[in-house]
């Protein structure tokens, strides 16, 4: 079985509505598919990279292409697990979660997207829930990091939500653009006092904590 040598295909995260795990075949195709119908308003960009101007069919094959490249990629030392979201047996989005030498760190980075058809149901703060549980109860990190280009409200007011506080600010060129990343921080403290979704961990056992350099 491919857990018997990628022992993270085991992990689940699961909320009342959703379920966070690593993708197969179909789970890819099916997270094209959100890809190219769109993830957000043709006004506002939200990627440093801007991968979503390509046609539908390209940014499908995008997705395929970077989901992979990030799970083959990863090593025990910096890893990024790209989960998809799952609501009803349906692929709705991604939530990634990455690191590098988080058993010193302390802390882990996240980011995400929905399909557009999703926005505006509470799927973004409790697939975000879901992680980060997984980085304080999981991995025992002491913080989780967030950033969101200047303008991005929904992101920002899932960040606000969940107990982040601004960490600063980044200015990035896109393009002729020079664009304000705004970063966000959330401790230990400020998680549990904000917290309001069930989170169950599964799969997380000593051969997963292992390739994700917590042995």
């Amino acid at each position: 079985m491919l857990t018997d040598y990628l022992p993270i295909y085991r992990i689940r995260l699961r909320t009342d509505r959703l379920e966070l795990r690593l993708p197969d075949l179909d789970d890819l195709v099916a997270l094209a598919d959100q890809a190219a119908g769109g993830i957000h308003r043709p006004d506002f960009m939200p990627f440093i990279e801007p991968w979503t101007e390509a046609e539908p069919a390209m940014r499908g094959r995008a997705t395929v292409m970077w989901q992979m490249k990030t799970l083959a990629g990863s090593t025990p030392e910096d890893w990024a697990l790209p989960f998809v979201v799952v609501r009803d047996g349906q692929v709705i989005g991604m939530q990634e979660v990455s690191a590098r030498k988080v058993k010193v760190s302390k802390e882990a980075i996240t980011g995400s997207w929905l399909g557009l058809p999703h926005h505006g149901q509470g799927f973004g703060t409790e697939m975000r829930a879901a992680v980060l549980a997984f980085i304080f109860e999981g991995l025992g990190a002491d913080y989780a990091l967030s950033a969101s280009f200047d303008g991005n409200g929904p992101s920002e007011g899932v960040s606000r939500k969940l107990g982040y506080k601004a960490d600063g600010v980044n200015h990035i060129v896109t393009g002729d653009l020079r664009r304000l990343d705004r970063r966000w921080r959330l401790s230990r403290e400020d998680w549990e006092a904000h917290r309001r979704h069930e989170v169950r961990i599964e799969g997380l056992d000593e051969d997963a904590r292992a390739m994700l350099g917590l042995a």
